[in-house]
């Protein structure tokens, strides 16, 4: 499955009430599985962002699909990119020389 990295940044509905955060991290995990992912890594980080989440995905409907309705909750802001695999790395620039 495709992987995908989260960045993501508290609302200030999100840091007021940072104490529900474990919660939420278990209900993203649940919005990722009924969207057919999986979610892989979570990390809390200081800087430009606050969270950091990986997560497989059958597909980019699904992946868009979990990020919206966890965005939707309010406490966060994300943005989510497609990672790609060293293997699937070395299979794109392969392609190149064709």
């Amino acid at each position: 499955m495709p992987t995908y990295i989260t960045l993501t940044k508290w609302t200030p509905e999100g840091i007021g009430n940072v104490d529900e955060s474990p919660e939420r991290l278990e209900q993203a995990k649940q919005v990722s599985e009924k969207f057919g992912g999986e979610f892989k890594d979570f990390y809390l980080t200081f800087g430009q962002y606050d969270l950091v989440y990986i997560a497989e995905m059958p597909d980019d409907e699904a992946a868009a699909q979990a990020v919206l309705t966890v965005g939707r909750g309010g406490a966060v802001e994300t943005e989510t990119f497609r990672a790609f695999t060293e293997d699937e790395y070395r299979e794109v620039i392969d392609g190149l020389s064709g």
